[in-house]
């Protein structure tokens, strides 16, 4: 499964409200906790271990970004990373490195701190494994991107995690909150995300982008603070199956309203250009009456999701999502379609995934 996490900025912000944000985070499901070494200064790094204390009380594993600078800082080596273990960090993710000899003994450290390197870099991470890096210990954790159009695309997040995952690495990622006057390390306010396309959408459906692709392990808030509606949406999507927002037609019967919400879809492993199939709710629905309902247009367009009726009878009750157009000849009802922004969400759905739809 999935691990939802928030990040926290102890050098701008009170531990006051950090608390209270963790405790928040933790009531939903949230696990992990992102942090920045890179800024801090030797005040911030004073109070840090009563920051970890706080969030491994509430559950977290604590991840913090660091560099050469922070290791001298704390007296620590790829060799030694005690101090980093008395802080109580779980986690240390190389924003620099250390040669390829350092980073390899890196991975072998006595503390057991697992290490994640930057995911949006095409690192020859196989080649450290091959001379001795332990891939056990060795996790990927993609940049985020403060400035506006500076996000990855959807191509490179697709090449640099697959390059990852065939590796057998898990991968984290960045969503980004919504809400007004959120920070990061830096005084940056137009949010952090990984993924340049979902710095505007809402953080649930980026949630539901990221797992879609099945490509993001854990998934990370990357600026503070989310509001409770934002971490209650994303801990609510299904992490299991990719999810589609559906606005259902009017006059949906209850049948078709029990084939779209009460069967479990999957799309057929023979497939269609024209079509995603989910063929299984036939078997549940062959012996119920399906009646056809005009639909008042000609064709229907990509997006739009469709039951078989009584007109079709050995495929009655197969749900099919439109991928292109088809032309309307009676034997399908149009029950709703997927919301425009949400398109993209269809390329992920591959031969034999399973799928699901939440109300809009």
């Amino acid at each position: 499964m999935h691990r939802l996490g928030i990040s926290v900025y102890p050098q701008r912000s009170t531990p006051e409200r950090d608390e209270q944000y963790m405790k928040l985070a933790a009531s939903y499901g949230f696990t992990r906790i992102f942090t920045c070494l890179l800024s801090a200064d030797t005040a911030a790094l004073d109070t840090f271990g009563s920051f970890t204390l706080t969030a491994h009380e509430l559950g977290f594993v604590v991840a913090v970004d660091t560099n050469e600078t922070v290791f001298d800082r704390l007296g620590a080596t790829p060799c030694d990373l005690s101090p980093f273990k008395r802080l109580g960090i779980d986690i240390i993710r190389l924003d620099a490195h250390f040669g390829d000899c350092g980073d390899i003994a890196i991975t072998r450290n006595r503390e057991r701190i697992s290490i994640e390197f930057n995911g949006s870099a095409a690192l020859a991470l196989d080649n450290l494994i091959e001379r001795g890096a332990d891939p056990h210990a060795m996790r990927t954790c993609h940049n985020f991107y403060p400035e506006p159009y500076t996000g990855l695309s959807e191509e490179a997040f697709t090449r640099l995690s697959m390059r990852y995952r065939n590796m057998g690495l898990g991968t984290a990622a960045f969503i980004s909150s919504r809400q007004p006057d959120t920070f990061g390390p830096w005084p940056v306010f137009a949010g952090l995300p990984t993924c340049e396309d979902d710095r505007h959408r809402p953080a649930e459906l980026q949630a539901r982008h990221l797992f879609a692709t099945e490509l993001a392990d854990d998934v990370i808030f990357g600026n503070a603070f989310a509001s409770e509606e934002e971490l209650a949406s994303v801990a609510a999507v299904d992490q299991c199956r990719s999810q589609l927002g559906l606005v259902l037609e009017s006059g949906v019967s209850p049948v078709e309203r029990e084939v779209i919400w009460g069967a479990s879809h999957a799309t057929r492993g023979d497939a269609s250009a024209y079509m995603l199939r989910s063929s299984m709710p036939r078997l549940a629905f062959r012996d119920r009456s399906i009646a056809a309902r005009p639909s008042g247009v000609q064709s229907f367009k990509r997006g739009d999701v469709l039951v078989v009726n009584d007109n079709m009878e050995h495929y009655r009750g197969e749900l099919e999502i439109a991928l292109r157009e088809i032309p309307d000849d009676g034997t399908r009802n149009l029950v709703g379609a997927v919301p425009p922004e949400e398109l993209f969400l269809l390329d992920y759905i591959a031969p034999e995934h399973l799928f699901g739809f939440k109300r809009c």
